[in-house]
């Protein structure tokens, strides 16, 4: 028997914690979704920052506090959305969970798979839900393929090639290039959006290896050359600017990734993936599937797509995130993708520090 879902018809209390530059995009795609959630508090370290999100946002006196605990403890918001740096996600969501909220947590989920394991289960003890903030599933480019696959257009996967590619684009702005931080560079940051849709499209299959390399050369150096945002601070720059990975799945399959923030290619931002099964294969950037009807090689390529930027993906997000939590939608991204994600990208940095040594993955 179906388990019953509790739909609400109160609007969602949504707490923001973390007011930096991605709850500006989160707060512009949670304003047409008015009637089903309220923005009931804020929370950031920084005063000047939730200053400048109320004016932005048109606010209001929406509650302000640089202690999030306090937040949990006197507002006690439904949900909870986490729009801080990756070294904060893990403690703010299982304190979150624990306080009777429902969680979204921007990517990547964690620093490491031992914290992902810890949210899931904080989550799961609380009886509350936890998604991860994967917007790029949420693309129609990406659907398609992954509709292909469960109807068994694309067979059985072989191979996956994964690219989230800047040719010199290192933020300079937030703690981007501080590992300690982090976790990362490209490969944590723009790779974990290209590696998470490819798995998502390819069925979430189970990692079991990885091995890596990454290579840093011009971050941590200054530079005269032009670029997509100039002056970085290379003093702190302790990430990769190159990131190369290899993963092996139970299924039989593998996946090729490369990221890059600052990398010789022809790409100023590419964010692909393209799929080899045995039925078919598929391409993110073109939208198009791969096989053979009619005795011939065919490409078949929607006619209609609807919109792929950034924001719409990001918009749909947002209002599957919300109804999620109001009981009206399924989980679109659940934590056990959040993890399993998390788990490659841990097995590719522990890889790259190994000397490029195949690394197991634990389930």
């Amino acid at each position: 028997m179906s388990k019953r879902v509790t739909r609400s018809s109160k609007p969602l209390r949504l707490a923001i914690i973390g007011t930096g530059g991605i709850s500006n995009t989160h707060l512009r795609h949670l304003a047409p979704l008015a009637d089903r959630v309220q923005i009931v508090a804020l929370a950031d370290i920084k005063p000047k920052a939730m200053a400048q999100r109320i004016e932005d946002h048109k606010l209001g006196d929406v509650p302000q506090f640089t202690d999030y605990r306090k937040l949990l403890r006197q507002i006690n918001p439904d949900a909870v959305d986490i729009c801080t740096p990756n070294g904060l996600h893990a403690p703010v969501s299982i304190d979150s969970s624990r306080a009777g909220c429902h969680v979204l947590v921007e990517k990547p989920m964690a620093m490491n798979a031992t914290e992902a394991k810890a949210m899931i289960a904080a989550a799961k003890k609380a009886r509350r839900k936890l998604i991860v903030g994967f917007q790029y599933r949420y693309d129609p480019r990406t659907q398609m393929i992954r509709k292909a696959f469960d109807q068994g257009a694309l067979g059985t996967i072989h191979f996956a090639r994964v690219q989230a590619l800047r040719r010199r684009g290192i933020p300079n702005w937030g703690v981007f290039g501080r590992k300690e931080l982090q976790g990362g560079g490209p490969m944590i940051d723009i790779g974990v959006h290209a590696l998470e849709m490819c798995h998502y499209a390819m069925g979430a299959p189970r990692p079991v290896a990885a091995m890596g390399q990454t290579f840093t050369y011009l971050g941590d150096k200054p530079s005269k050359t032009a670029s997509r945002w100039p002056n970085w601070d290379y003093k702190t720059y302790t990430v990769e600017d190159l990131a190369v990975g290899h993963i092996r799945f139970a299924d039989g399959a593998v996946l090729h990734i490369e990221s890059s923030f600052a990398a010789h290619h022809q790409h100023e931002d590419l964010i692909d993936f393209q799929l080899m099964g045995s039925k078919g294969g598929a391409s993110f950037a073109d939208g198009t599937i791969y096989n053979d009807q009619f005795d011939h090689q065919v490409n078949v390529k929607a006619d209609w797509l609807g919109p792929t930027d950034f924001h719409s993906h990001f918009a749909n997000k947002m209002r599957l995130a919300v109804d999620h939590f109001l009981g009206r939608e399924p989980n679109g991204a659940p934590g056990e993708h959040g993890l399993m994600v998390q788990q490659m990208l841990d097995a590719i940095y522990a890889s790259a520090d190994k000397g490029g040594r195949e690394v197991a993955i634990k389930a």
